[in-house]
């Protein structure tokens, strides 16, 4: 069983703006939730004992945020004060975390609710029983609330593919089971998870679970504001 999680969390949020000048995405609020505590919450739900959070924009308020809650997890904090490390760097910055233990990725950008523990679990069995490096979870982005997405791959079975930039159908969600050992093999310290994911298809050993739930993603402000009308409780 995973027991470990980290929520990447250091973005600038622009495409929320103005609400990101003082607030930092993570502490926008959705329902009766922060889009962090939904996570944190999600998470604890499924049973993870331990979270990894990496901050950097306006990363004091997430601290201190952190701090005050309380949350029934044990949760840690990593500044990236000098630079921003981009998704793949911000992992392997926190990699010493998890020592050979796989863990959970998750973007707090999306609105998780209890569904999403059956997919998870899913998720669990693949990586475990087929001794998998990467397992994500994609959806079709016909279910996707953003419509403007275009698509990041395609799926075939639960192989991952991206042959060409045309006719993605599948969107990732925000959520991957990860084995630490292989952000070993990047020399790089900043660099986008997409860095790991070209490499892993390339060797044919991307996998991946289709969700059936709607995806309801924080991506810009008119889709924050449409989605706070639509969600009055997450649960």
């Amino acid at each position: 069983m995973i027991k470990k999680a980290m929520i990447l969390a250091a973005g600038f949020g622009k495409r929320i703006s103005p609400l990101t000048l003082k607030t930092p995405k993570p502490l926008l609020e959705i329902g009766k939730e922060t889009l962090l505590s939904n996570t944190i919450k999600f998470l604890e739900s499924f049973g993870i004992k331990e979270v990894v959070i990496n901050v950097h924009y306006l990363g004091e308020q997430i601290i201190n945020y952190v701090n005050k809650n309380k949350f029934n997890l044990n949760i840690k904090t990593i500044e990236e004060k000098d630079k921003i490390l981009d998704t793949g760097g911000g992992v392997l910055n926190a990699i010493h975390h998890f020592s050979e233990e796989a863990f959970l990725i998750i973007n707090p950008d999306t609105i998780w609710n209890l569904r999403y523990l059956e997919e998870l679990k899913l998720m669990e069995k693949l990586f475990f029983q087929n001794k998998k490096k990467f397992v994500l979870l994609l959806v079709n982005k016909k279910k996707s609330f953003d419509q403007s997405f275009k698509g990041d791959f395609n799926l075939s079975g639960n192989l991952v593919e991206r042959k060409s930039s045309n006719n993605l159908d599948y969107i990732y969600t925000g959520l991957q089971i990860a084995e630490p050992d292989i952000f070993t093999e990047i020399n790089e310290k900043v660099f986008s998870m997409n860095k790991m994911w070209d490499k892993l298809i390339k060797d044919n050993s991307l996998y991946a679970i289709e969700s059936s739930i709607d995806f309801l993603h924080v991506s810009t402000l008119d889709i924050y504001k449409n989605l706070l009308k639509k969600v009055s409780d997450i649960k």
